[in-house]
């Protein structure tokens, strides 16, 4: 299992906050309404990054326990929620090892994390661990390009991609692997979203959610 004191990537967590704040203005804020409407109770969020998600949170969720390891970011999450509308609770852990009891969470939430994982199946399993039978994962991920000549460019980028991006891979099938971990899902929006030229590998996204069987 990995250890929050081996994530640190300072170059790239500050050109990940530079360029998500251009993101949310493109439309990612609207993403994450989506992504987060209908969660209630308790939430876990995995890599919560700088904490962008937070003010999309609804009234109805009573608590969010936001895990996160890089420290430039988490520092960053930590001071988002401060501000946040729903009380939320910022831990230095990582996705395949959540600092949560078994099924003592309602929801998980996965948000542009997915991608950078080292296992998917070890994070996802987490996931299911500690989400309560029959609670809800809700996903917003960049994934494999279907039926295109840009899977071919993803799985040539995925050569270098990961070593100057945090780990990212753009040539994962998310969707796939959320099922395979014991999760049904019960919809799922596929879209292309580039708020910059930089990030085209990365611009195939699915949005949906996933319940623990």
């Amino acid at each position: 299992m990995s250890s929050s004191a081996s994530v640190r990537h300072p170059l790239f967590a500050r050109a990940y906050a530079f360029i998500g704040t251009r993101a949310e203005d493109a439309g990612q804020a609207e993403h994450r309404d989506e992504l987060l409407a209908g969660l209630s109770g308790r939430v876990v969020e995995v890599g919560a990054g700088n904490g962008l998600n937070f003010g999309h949170y609804p009234e109805t969720v009573d608590e969010v326990v936001a895990v996160e390891p890089e420290p430039y970011l988490r520092e960053h999450a930590e001071q988002a929620a401060a501000e946040a509308p729903v009380p939320v609770t910022v831990l230095d852990g990582v996705a395949d090892a959540l600092p949560l009891d078994d099924a003592s969470v309602d929801a998980g939430v996965a948000s542009l994390v997915l991608c950078s994982v080292p296992s998917q199946a070890t994070a996802l399993a987490e996931l299911r661990r500690v989400i309560r039978p029959g609670g809800e994962l809700h996903f917003y991920e960049h994934v494999r390009a279907e039926g295109s000549p840009l899977a071919g460019l993803q799985r040539a980028a995925d050569v270098v991609w990961p070593h100057v991006s945090g780990g990212c891979h753009t040539h994962r099938d998310t969707p796939r692997a959320i099922e395979r971990s014991g999760f049904e899902i019960e919809s799922c929006r596929r879209f292309n979203f580039r708020p910059c030229y930089l990030v085209a590998p990365v611009a195939p996204h699915v949005l949906g959610r996933a319940r623990r069987a």
